[in-house]
Order: structure tokens, then C-alpha cells, then sequence
């Protein structure tokens, strides 16, 4: 028997507004976010991600509630300057596993907000 779990209550421009005022305080200081609710999904929020660093990857990422305290993060496209980058290479998956990381870490700090 499975259990309804139960998604988060707030609004999505809220949330997503919730969301761009707390990951940079997850990120790396240099890195740049934005986030935005996602058109087609109403239980997520897409995340752009740029990379400050030398190499000028950029990162997009989808964002869902599992329920109201737990995401699943998908990766959906890894750019360098304006191109399709390699997703394998072990620079880009190490980028991927910090961010995805980040993101987590910023989805627990927002349960006060989609737990209430």
C-alpha cells in the first residue's frame, strides 16, 4: 500500500523567489543561480547555474518535489561557452555532484517554507 506523501503547499512564484534568495548562500560564492518555476511541472522549479570559474560551464537543472521535504534533481543540460559540453568528463560530474549537493542542501534550509 503506498502512502500519499504530501507535496509543498506554498506557491510557485514563492517558491521560486524562496529559492533564488537562499541557494546563493549554498553555492560557491563566485557561482551565479537562477531559478524559476517550471512551465510544464507544477511540482518543480528549474535551476541555471553558471560557473564562475575558468572553465564558463553553465548548468541547468530540474527540481522536483518528491514531497515537502524531499527533491529529486535531474540534470538537463551541461553548456561551455554557449555549447553542449561532455556530461562525462571528470570535471563536469564533479561540478554536477557539488551542485547537486547544493541543491539539497538549500531544499532543507526552504523546509521551514514547504513543511509548514
Amino acid at each position: 500500500m503506498m502512502v500519499k506523501t504530501e507535496k509543498p503547499s506554498v506557491e510557485r512564484e514563492q517558491l521560486a523567489k524562496a529559492w533564488m534568495e537562499e541557494l546563493p548562500n549554498t553555492l560557491p560564492e563566485s557561482d551565479h543561480a537562477r531559478v524559476w518555476p517550471d512551465e510544464a511541472d507544477p511540482q518543480a522549479i528549474r535551476i541555471h547555474i553558471t560557473n564562475a570559474g575558468r572553465t564558463h560551464y553553465t548548468f541547468d537543472f530540474k527540481c522536483t518535489y518528491v514531497d515537502s521535504r524531499e527533491v529529486k534533481v535531474e540534470l538537463v543540460d551541461v553548456e561551455r561557452d554557449d555549447l553542449h559540453a561532455d556530461e562525462t568528463s571528470e570535471i563536469v560530474q564533479g561540478l554536477i555532484k557539488d551542485y547537486v549537493r547544493h541543491i539539497h542542501e538549500c531544499a532543507q534550509v526552504l523546509q521551514e517554507l514547504t513543511h509548514a
